[in-house]
């Protein structure tokens, strides 16, 4: 049986996070180009697509008092704000010839204090079962503690992988893994093979928040939950990867590109 691999784009990579409502859609091309072609040459990979919320649902939230007590405009200005980048996504691979298929998180996601509890897999499952390639995307949700919050695509991966029996996960980043020290206030700061729980607890590597608005935390925050999920499934391969080394992590080449992160 094929095990699915969850590829997630980095809002940051599909969307300018310095400009409101900015998609890159040239990358988005680029990247469905090299998701198209390591399909057609592995005709057996099972994908699911996930992507941040980037300059569109971070903004918007912001922007509307996303999470105050009562401001339940907000969480559907919110949630428009991701559905439209994902219909810019969606779009844009079908139209380089990727089939994806748009399967929105609010419409089963359940959370409790912030933490993501239920969510459909079926749809996925069957999307999966017939070549399809499920995308799902940082999204609100009902919460039955906070009344609403917001799932990451980190959170989504986290439940769905377990459930779907994925053995990797990759994430897309508009820099090429996880560095000594921030790459764009170092340039040459060196790039970690491999990154572990006891190694960030111990410090020495600078791993910042969002360049951008970014109302889940940034880097920092999917670097915790992506080590936290290493701890519990040991046998996931988790990497950080920059657009230029996916190709490379698409077919496990090696020297493998990025940052992997262990338990």
């Amino acid at each position: 049986m094929n095990r699915p691999l969850l590829l997630k784009l980095g809002g940051s990579l599909i969307t300018d996070k310095t400009r409101p409502y900015t998609p890159r859609p040239e990358t988005l091309r680029q990247v469905a180009g090299i998701l198209c072609a390591a399909r057609a040459a592995h005709p057996e990979m099972e994908l699911v697509l996930g992507h941040g919320s980037g300059s569109f649902g971070h903004y918007a939230a912001r922007e509307s008092g996303f999470g105050q007590p009562g401001r339940w405009e907000s969480f559907a200005r919110t949630g428009a704000a991701a559905a439209r980048l994902n219909r810019l996504v969606t779009d844009l691979c079908l139209e380089a010839g990727l089939p994806v298929v748009s399967l929105q998180p609010s419409a089963s996601a359940r959370c409790r204090d912030g933490e993501l509890v239920d969510l459909a897999v079926e749809p996925i499952r069957a999307a999966l079962s017939h070549g399809l390639v499920p995308i799902v995307f940082g999204d609100v949700a009902l919460d039955e503690t906070r009344a609403m919050t917001i799932v990451s695509t980190e959170m989504l991966f986290a439940y769905l992988a377990p459930r779907l029996g994925a053995d990797r996960i990759l994430l897309v980043s508009e820099v090429e893994g996880v560095h000594a020290a921030d790459p764009r206030r170092h340039p040459g700061s060196k790039l970690l093979s491999e990154l572990t729980t006891d190694e960030l607890a111990r410090g020495g590597t600078e791993i910042g928040g969002s360049h951008g608005v970014d109302v889940t935390g940034g880097m920092a925050d999917k670097v915790r939950r992506m080590l936290a999920l290493a701890r519990e499934h040991p046998h996931l391969e988790i990497r950080i990867v920059g657009l230029a080394g996916l190709e490379a992590a698409l077919v496990r080449a090696f020297p493998a590109p990025g940052t992997r992160l262990r338990a």
